[in-house]
């Protein structure tokens, strides 16, 4: 059995790769910078998966790799804007390059973003840059080149469902009428598996796309045309990418940084140069349509295996989960409250179901601190979660994230992804016929204890009343 090494394991590409690897008998080494985030998938072999943690940013912590590995997938990359992101992406490719290069990979393969233009946004550029760095090793390398990717979870569909769904008429900037050849999910997993060890692929890179050349406008009409709405789009000339990032950023579920990061790709042309990998693979992309169709069946299933705002690039922070996984004892405010709950399982279930369209169960004052943390450049309420009712660590919901998840125990630990003038958790805890529900804030200097003591009176009215929900469902 071939072992691959499949970097970006709880990435939105990499969750569903995993599983598509280890359909088609393959022994898959994922590597995560953080265990505590990874999750095994359900109804498989688990004895074919072998997790190591790795970040590639810290050169020390690849000895990790097996040298006995035949093959590797690059799925990793930022949509940052904040900070040297670029520096950051060439140093984890060098990294990457290297160490493989060391080992007994007989390919490696890169999913990256169609790069067919001379001039190139920010992201385009970096990508390609991790393109040429990857393409150093000793290794055979395959770069398979994609436009937009339309599947339940993706950035983009998201994107396109918020924008159609809650606009009836839209005054949009110019980018709209850019050309794309968006991609389904499904079809990007297909090349991505069909090109291991295909010889035909070495020392290559090809555009993969669906058969579809449609303005970002077309998109959006056609989203509308399926889910049977009647949506109008305006462009105008005058909307600067700065205007344009902002436009997303309160209309959508991203969050700024992302903004700024689409917006600059979104004005460049997207558009496959041929169709030679799909003669080389057998296969043949569906249209846009049928992309969109495919992800609302997955959606009304609640069948969503990956999103990308579980992605640390819909986070605040960059930071590996792991050490904010010990709640601190002091220096701390801290809110207990505990009450008696009427049926185990079913106060659990409550638990696991917060956030999203759900609701926090004080949904006033929880959306008024939801806008509020939007208007300061935060994520908000807006990101949901991806699934309706199941956590693993990792989750973002709204503007938390999942750091422990153990239904057996009962056990829900989140930390806050809010702007904040310091650190806060929320726990929820089973013990014998109590449910405990604590929230833990750390402040930052006096502006972190000015504002406990603002938000405190508020307390009564937010925490009570969500823990007799969660414990009694009233």
């Amino acid at each position: 059995m071939k072992k691959i090494l499949l970097t970006g394991a709880t990435g939105y590409i990499g969750k569903r790769l995993l599983i598509a690897l280890l359909e088609n008998d393959y022994y898959v080494i994922c590597c995560t910078r953080d265990k505590i985030r990874f999750e095994m998938p359900v109804g498989v072999l688990s004895n074919n998966i072998e997790v190591i943690e790795v970040d590639f940013l810290e050169e020390e912590t690849l000895s990790a790799i097996p040298k006995d590995i035949d093959a590797a997938y690059y799925l990793m990359h930022s949509m940052s804007k904040s900070g040297n992101y670029q520096e950051r992406e060439l140093i984890c490719a060098n990294n990457f390059k290297n160490h493989v290069s060391e080992t007994n990979a007989e390919q490696v393969i890169y999913l990256t973003g169609m790069v067919n233009t001379d001039e190139l946004s920010d992201h385009l550029e970096s990508r390609l840059k991790v393109e040429k760095t990857l393409a150093e090793g000793t290794y055979n390398f395959t770069a398979l080149r994609a436009a937009i990717i339309i599947g339940s979870g993706s950035a983009s569909f998201e994107i396109i469902r918020d924008l159609v769904e809650k606009l009836p008429a839209m005054i949009a900037p110019r980018w709209v009428e850019t050309k794309c050849q968006p991609i389904g999910i499904a079809n990007v997993l297909d090349f991505l598996v069909a090109t291991l060890f295909e010889e035909k692929t070495y020392n290559e890179n090809f555009d993969i796309a669906g058969p579809d050349i449609l303005s970002y406008k077309e998109m959006l009409l056609q989203y509308a045309e399926v889910r049977g709405l009647k949506r109008y789009i305006y462009t105008v000339p005058v909307m600067t990418p700065k205007l344009s990032s902002y436009w997303l950023y309160f209309v959508t579920s991203t969050n700024y940084n992302l903004a700024i990061s689409l917006v600059d790709s979104m004005k460049v042309p997207v558009v496959a140069r041929n169709k030679e990998i799909n003669k080389i693979t057998g296969i043949d992309p569906f249209p846009y349509k049928k992309a969109l169709q495919r992800t609302f069946s997955k959606i009304e299933a609640d069948e969503i295996i990956s999103g990308w705002r579980d992605s640390f690039v819909s986070s605040r922070k960059d930071d590996n989960l792991a050490q904010f996984m010990e709640v601190p004892k002091h220096g701390c405010f801290v809110d207990k409250r505990k009450m008696k709950f009427d049926n185990r399982e079913e106060s659990i279930n409550r638990i696991w179901s917060l956030g999203g369209n759900n609701g926090w169960y004080a949904d006033g004052l929880w959306k008024i601190r939801g806008y509020m943390d939007q208007m300061v450049g935060g994520v908000g309420l807006k990101r949901g979660r991806t699934h309706k009712h199941l956590l693993h660590a990792g989750d973002a919901i709204d503007f938390w994230r999942v750091l422990y998840a153990d239904r057996e125990k009962g056990r829900l630990l989140l930390f806050a992804e809010m702007k904040l003038p310091g650190d806060a958790w929320l726990e929820f805890r089973m013990e014998q016929d109590l449910l405990i529900q604590k929230a833990i804030f750390r402040p930052k200097g006096i502006w972190g204890r000015l504002y406990w003591y603002a938000v405190f009176p508020f307390h009564g009215i937010v925490f009570n009343g969500m823990l007799k929900r969660l414990a009694v469902g009233k």
